[in-house]
């Protein structure tokens, strides 16, 4: 063992050193005022500035990286099955090296993700800071609430220009242009959420995010927010939105949506108020209908038609994209946000219910 120690060792000293980095992450996760620190002093302040170098350049350099790494990976198992085969006398040896490899850019790609955003799971969040807390809800309470959102949404919709078919029309390069304009309106009473916001990037390739099953995502190893530009664009101001809670620091995805909705519908721009009102309608209803059928179905038959053909709209959208490829990807998503915590998983998005609730 001795001989395979030596010839290997810079390999399981980098292996070793990762190794103890993630398991301090493991063990200091739980200690909430170090994770806040961390973030408000070290983390939070290096993707700024991160962000600000990517953001010179207009395409997603988070999706580079990505195709990058996921064609380094496919090299190396190529290459590794290669050598491994011409080595003869020393296959194992080289098929340990080859592995070591690849154990040792998979175990630092995992602590570069825990440092850049894992500890943001462990931090004080929106509630901590805002001191909105998600509570019970009664369905009366449920219902009063979604009663309003059904109100709102029908009047914000008569404010945006409608297609030949009565779909939300607004163009997608009109809502990237008022990016920048919308978090202003909360700074009064959040001014927690005050920064200097960039355009955030149109991904290259949304079709395969579609194919995932997603509409956008925040980058911590570039600071990006991308945004899928193939989704309906009815919802994709309140998309661009919820991405810029993100990039705030916020890793909970029910907070970053009740963020988006709140932050959407007081912004005073007709797209966003409406795409923040349309978002919570849609929270609030899918809830009502769990708690009460028949009181959903007096909501819904008070919204405008023009809202239902943006539902339906985006329904349809998503339909086409069911497969295999959207359930892995929302499994492994499932996956990732338990193993931070996130109990609830993917459901945890419902907490955004309550959260409005307890707010309206």
């Amino acid at each position: 063992m001795k001989p395979f120690f030596r010839r290997h060792r810079p390999l399981l000293l980098w292996l070793t050193a990762a190794g103890l980095l993630l398991a301090l992450f493991l063990l200091t996760r739980g200690h909430q005022p170090l994770m806040t620190f961390l973030v408000d002093y070290v983390t939070q302040p290096a993707k700024n500035a991160i962000g600000a170098v990517c953001y010179l350049i207009p395409i997603p350099l988070a999706e580079l990286l990505y195709i990058a790494a996921g064609l380094w990976v496919m090299v190396h198992i190529v290459r590794s099955a290669i050598l491994i085969r011409r080595a003869k006398g020393r296959r194992w040896d080289t098929a340990c090296r080859r592995l070591l490899i690849l154990l040792c850019a998979a175990l630092t790609a995992l602590d570069w993700f825990c440092l850049a955003w894992g500890i943001n799971y462990y931090a004080d969040g929106f509630q901590d800071k805002s001191g909105i807390r998600a509570q019970q809800v009664s369905t009366e309470e449920l219902y009063r609430v979604a009663a309003y959102f059904t109100q709102q949404v029908n009047l914000a919709s008569r404010q945006v220009p409608r297609d030949e078919n009565g779909l939300f029309a607004v163009s997608r390069d009109e809502i990237f242009a008022h990016s920048t304009e919308i978090y202003p309106c909360v700074y009064e009473e959040f001014p927690f959420l005050s920064r200097q916001d960039r355009t955030p990037k149109r991904m290259l390739f949304s079709q395969l995010l579609s194919a995932m099953g997603f509409t956008g995502y925040y980058a911590p190893f570039t600071g990006e927010s991308v945004l899928n530009v193939d989704s309906p664009e009815a919802y994709l101001p309140s998309t661009i939105v919820h991405e810029l809670a993100h990039q705030r620091g916020f890793a909970s995805e029910q907070e970053c949506n009740f963020i988006s909705i709140v932050v959407s519908t007081r912004c005073g721009l007709p797209a966003y108020v409406y795409s923040g009102y349309l978002i919570g309608y849609v929270h609030l209803s899918n809830a009502l209908y769990r708690a009460d059928r028949a009181l959903w179905e007096t909501l819904r038959g008070q919204l405008d038609e023009e809202v239902l053909l943006d539902i339906r709209n985006n329904s349809l959208y998503w339909q086409k994209w069911e497969s295999p490829v959207d359930t892995v990807s929302q499994k492994a998503y499932d996956t990732l946000l338990k193993g931070y915590g996130q109990t609830a998983g993917v459901q945890s998005y419902g907490t955004v219910v309550d959260l409005l609730v307890a707010y309206y």
